[in-house]
């Protein structure tokens, strides 16, 4: 999925400017300026609804200890085989603290803005026109930016992470102070002035210099300064800090939902039990009852597993409600941007937002994803035609055709799907499951990263070593909360040994924690005012089951794309070397961001690459196997007691012969979403969409789209749910470029099969990859990077053929 945009990053919700330079350069230069936007989050849209997430969380040393201290932790260190006989480094920068109170917080940012102000104050009064030039105006202002990117990206962690209600309110007021400074310092005229003069002297600069002044210059018209000053104007500033108000309090709405329902144990026949035990027990009028939330942990295995459809009709219907206060939120923001947009000249929002990414037109995107349907539409009939024979077979064979209404569900779909899956294809996950413990699978893909691109991962567990990286001298002021496990990452020996920087892991739920999976930048990398690189620091926030007393954390085959799809995030982060951070790493164009993550999820089908991530758990401790042979009595003589360490080949058979199926209703339902932004931030006029009732566009859409029937079916009106209240996406960033989660699939398809399909592993092209595009950011344009890349401009011929639908 996803990246969390964080509102001082480069991709700041409305991204700015940058280039790319040879390491030797590097090292003399340095540079940034300023902008906000919570904390820049890349999710995948995993299979239905696990290969989607919107966007969409921790751990110790990689399994959290279960409750019952008694029992096997399965905390062995995870770090990898190419660092197994190395001594341990200190970095040469220390990590990030995170030692903040609600007050700290507020002064924090409050310093922020003054210390930013004073800088553009400065250069404004001690800069003439005619003086002005890159030196004395962008760079002050970069390197400010670099500044207040590395703090105020963990000002705004806090409301996604901590479990003090205080620490998270005081986080999103710090954000909104932080973000209406930015909309102020991005609406100065005195400072376009300068910045218009320099652009206008036509300096020689390097490349990435050369591409923050432009975008820097840009970014003041799009903030409203071709707008004459006086009521136009003011009116523009008053909706950029409406909808920046609305966006914290939308995502805020989200990570604190907290809602839930009550089920009788038999209303829940067929949920794996090991998420039946890690549910709420009732008590008084709720007792002998259990409380489902609507966590992922929670959420999915329930509706792929509940053999109750009145049970998986509920658990769809409230979750697709459970946060309507986010529904006139929604509806506010839509109608304020078409506004925004047509007080700066354009037609609508989403010429607005396109015009600065790799389609630049709505048409062209409108005309990409109708493309796209029309080729879809016959397959996904033709799926639900099968699904629905399959759902006959299934209610026939238990006894219950007669309940059968001809119709297939909304709420059907995982249940029929998986059905599906394990009877016509052998598809187990519960087995799958048993294969990829979260530790060792971790393990497994740092492996693969180090091999594939020349890095090394260290853990530094609690204790001694974080003590003595932290400033303090008290190691746990350098983690957020006490099961987050914290890595310092380097170049292997042939990258020449330097120190990348660190990787942060939060992968189970708690309480008030962000919902769904995605890589947090906590600091970007840059080069500083005295020519030293500053190393970037990221986390990967998920939300992945819980171990037990009796299994460690056990991850289904579309958690192990989402955990690799997000590593790849996170390697992104790190590994790219820009001068300045407004460039670093994920901040490209919102159409091809998921490029390089999605491209690397095609490592998670391959069969060689399965067999050596997986890892039975009963190996990880001799009570684990005691567990696991106490469940599988029925076990044959051949592995009695003995279950194979790596995963039988039949098994990765069943896996890989899946990807496709049902892809066309998978694929659909990515349409109905990027169909959806588009027509929202598309209308014909603005009394078009404030009249419009975004609801039943949602769920008229998605019936049209991806032909599954809902509620409205059985007589209730097309208002039924409220979907979009629950689309962090198109409030935190992917508005009106929803669509890039499918057209960076056209890029990723055709980086893997033109280059790695034959050998996923091969070195060369993994370090080529690496500094060709994952080091170059957003420091130069997206499509030169894939042309440097592929030898030529991409094409979509590996997209199509890969979906079946070749033209």
């Amino acid at each position: 999925m996803c990246i969390h945009l964080n509102k001082y990053s480069s991709l700041s919700r409305c991204y700015p400017f940058i280039l790319a330079i040879p390491r030797w350069v590097k090292a003399t230069l340095a540079v940034v300026v300023v902008f906000l936007s919570f904390s820049l989050v890349l999710a995948p849209p995993t299979r239905f609804a696990s290969r989607l997430s919107s966007i969409f969380s921790q751990i110790k040393p990689l399994v959290s200890k279960p409750q019952n201290t008694s029992l096997p932790t399965a905390t062995r260190p995870v770090t990898t085989a190419a660092m197994a006989s190395k001594p341990y480094r200190k970095p040469p920068q220390a990590p990030p603290t995170f030692t903040a109170t609600p007050e700290s917080l507020l002064e924090d940012s409050k310093k922020l803005i003054e210390r930013s102000r004073s800088v553009l104050d400065n250069i404004v009064k001690d800069i003439k026109p005619d003086v002005a030039s890159f030196g004395n105006v962008l760079l002050p202002m970069a390197y400010d930016e670099n500044i207040m990117a590395k703090k105020a990206h963990i000002i705004g962690l806090y409301q996604a992470v901590s479990t003090s209600q205080a620490l998270r309110d005081a986080s999103t007021e710090a954000e909104k102070q932080l973000e209406d400074f930015s909309i102020e310092a991005s609406m100065r005229e005195d400072v376009f002035h300068l910045v218009d003069m320099v652009l206008k002297k036509g300096e020689t600069l390097e490349p990435e210099s050369r591409r923050l002044l432009e975008k820097e210059h840009k970014s003041y018209i799009r903030n409203g300064l071709g707008l004459p000053a006086g009521p136009m104007r003011d009116r523009f500033k008053e909706i950029k800090k409406r909808l920046s108000d609305i966006s914290i309090t939308f995502q805020k709405n989200l990570n604190e939902e907290a809602g839930g329902i009550w089920f009788k144990p038999e209303d829940l026949d067929g949920v794996p039990e090991d998420v039946l035990s890690s549910l709420q027990k009732g008590e008084g009028e709720n007792a002998g009852k259990l409380r489902l939330t609507f966590k992922y942990p929670d959420l999915f295995p329930t509706l792929k597993y509940a053999k109750n459809p009145e049970t998986r009709k509920k658990v769809f219907i409230d979750n697709e409600n459970k946060s309507n206060q986010n529904v006139p939120l929604f509806q506010e923001a839509v109608i304020l941007r078409d506004e925004a947009a047509r007080l700066l000249g354009y037609p609508n929002h989403a010429a607005f937002k396109i015009e600065d990414k790799m389609a630049k037109t709505p048409e062209t995107v409108d005309e990409f994803l109708g493309d796209l349907r029309s080729r879809l539409t016959a397959g996904g009939k033709s799926e639900i035609t099968r699904l629905k024979e399959v759902k006959k077979e299934y209610l026939n064979s238990n006894g219950i055709g007669g309940s059968d209404d001809g119709h297939y569900y909304l709420w059907d779909h995982r249940f029929y799907d998986r059905f599906m899956l394990e009877n016509e294809y052998a598809l187990d996950q519960q087995k799958i499951a048993e294969y990829f413990p979260l530790q060792t699978t971790i393990r497994g893909m740092l492996q693969i990263f180090e091999q594939l691109f020349g890095l090394e991962f260290v853990e530094i567990p609690p204790g001694k070593h974080r003590d003595t990286l932290s400033e303090s001298g008290n190691g746990n002021e350098i983690a957020w909360h006490e099961d987050v496990t914290i890595f310092s990452v380097w170049d292997d020996e042939g990258e020449g040994g330097e120190f990348v920087g660190y990787l942060y892991l939060d992968l189970f739920p708690r309480e008030g924690k962000y919902g769904h999976a995605a890589n947090f930048n906590l600091q970007p990398g840059f080069i500083d005012e005295k020519g030293a690189r500053h190393y970037p620091a990221t986390a990967l926030i998920c939300n992945f089951s819980k171990p037990s007393p009796n299994k460690p954390s056990l991850l289904k085959h579309d958690e192990v794309v989402t955990l690799f799809h997000e590593l790849g995030h996170g390697i992104h982060d790190l590994v790219s070397r820009t001068i300045y951070s407004r460039f670093h790493g994920t901040n490209t164009v919102r159409d091809f961001v998921e490029a390089p993550s999605q491209m690397l999820e095609n490592w998670c089908w391959d069969p060689s690459q399965l067999k050596s991530l997986s890892h039975h758990y009963s190996y990880l401790s001799p009570e684990y196997a005691e567990s696991w042979k106490a469940n599988h009595t029925e076990a044959s003589s051949a592995i009695a007691g003995n279950p194979p360490e790596k995963m039988p080949d039949a098994l990765i058979e069943s896996v890989t012969k899946t990807k496709h199926v049902n892809d066309a209703l998978f694929n659909l339902r990515q349409l109905h979403f990027g169909i959806f932004d588009m027509a929202v931030h598309e209308p014909e006029s603005h009394s078009a969409i404030e009249s419009l009732k975004i609801s039943e566009l949602y769920n008229r859409q998605r019936k049209e789209i991806t032909q599954l029937d809902g509620p409205e079916i059985l007589g209730q009106k097309y208002d039924w749910g409220n979907g979009q209240a629950t689309f962090g996406h198109l409030i935190g960033g992917y508005d009106a470029g929803y669509y890039g989660y499918l057209s960076s699939q056209v890029y990723s398809a055709d980086m893997f099969y033109s280059v790695f399909k034959k050998d996923p592993m091969n070195p060369q092209e993994g370090r080529r990859y690496r500094h060709t595009v994952l080091e170059r950011g957003g420091s130069q344009e997206e499509l030169q990077t894939l042309i440097d890349f592929l030898g030529r401009k991409p094409s979509t011929e590996a997209f199509y053929k890969e979906l079946g639908i070749s033209k």
